[in-house]
């Protein structure tokens, strides 16, 4: 027994050197740059509703919340009972993107999350999300269920405050940010193009504002 004992911390040991060196890696990558002739679209939800968007799952409704990063209203996401909650912006479909948006963690006992969903496309996407219960900032993607693709070691953003999330994808090269900070540097090429859109999990109540997205046109987002 102690004997597997010291296997079983010596296998962590090798795992946490392993984040380490993602970690390590993700920070000291080039930052990836969608073409300066990229067009560029935002949302701050104070001008215009969401009739334009296409609500796949959950409670989406546009609000006044004090705080507000930008005017006074922003974007919520309210329900409690479903799996993922997405909905996709009308801009798009886009090759390449750098798309960034400010989230607020409100509630939830089970989750409290946002994400940025990207490459939307007949509801197969990437989704890379922040966890305010979790120490960890992940990239996925989803096809019928999620799938982990690489995920950071961070302090988990907290209850109750703004913070900005970011994502770009360059051909098959992928970035997330957190707050300002490059967390994952990764390589996929399952999905080239879609739209983009946000994301909740199970009960998080979570508000959302700012979404800013450079993109490059490209085909499917249907």
């Amino acid at each position: 027994m102690r004997g597997i004992g010291l296997l079983r911390r010596h296998g962590q040991a090798i795992v946490l050197t392993a984040l380490g060196l993602v970690a390590w890696s993700a920070a000291h990558a080039a930052e990836l740059k969608v073409p300066d002739t990229a067009a560029t679209t935002s949302f701050d939800f104070d001008d215009k509703g969401i009739g334009d968007f296409k609500v796949v799952d959950g409670q989406w409704v546009v609000e006044e919340m004090a705080g507000a990063p930008s005017g006074k209203r922003v974007l919520v996401q309210r329900a409690i009972d479903n799996v993922f909650n997405v909905i996709v912006t009308p801009a798009g479909p886009y090759s390449d993107i750098d798309a960034s948006v400010r989230f607020k963690p409100v509630s939830g006992r089970e989750d409290a999350s946002g994400g940025i969903v990207f490459r939307f496309d007949a509801g197969r996407y990437y989704v890379i999300r922040a966890n305010a219960l979790e120490n960890n900032f992940r990239l996925y993607y989803y096809d019928h269920g999620r799938y982990q693709l690489a995920s950071a070691r961070v302090y988990p953003p907290s209850l109750g405050q703004w913070h900005t999330m970011r994502v770009v994808a360059v051909g098959d090269h992928i970035q997330g940010y957190l707050d300002g900070k490059l967390l994952i540097d990764h390589r996929d090429a399952r999905y080239r193009s879609g739209k983009v859109g946000l994301w909740t999990k199970a009960d998080s109540v979570t508000a959302f504002d700012d979404l800013v997205i450079r993109g490059v046109p490209g085909g499917g987002g249907g």
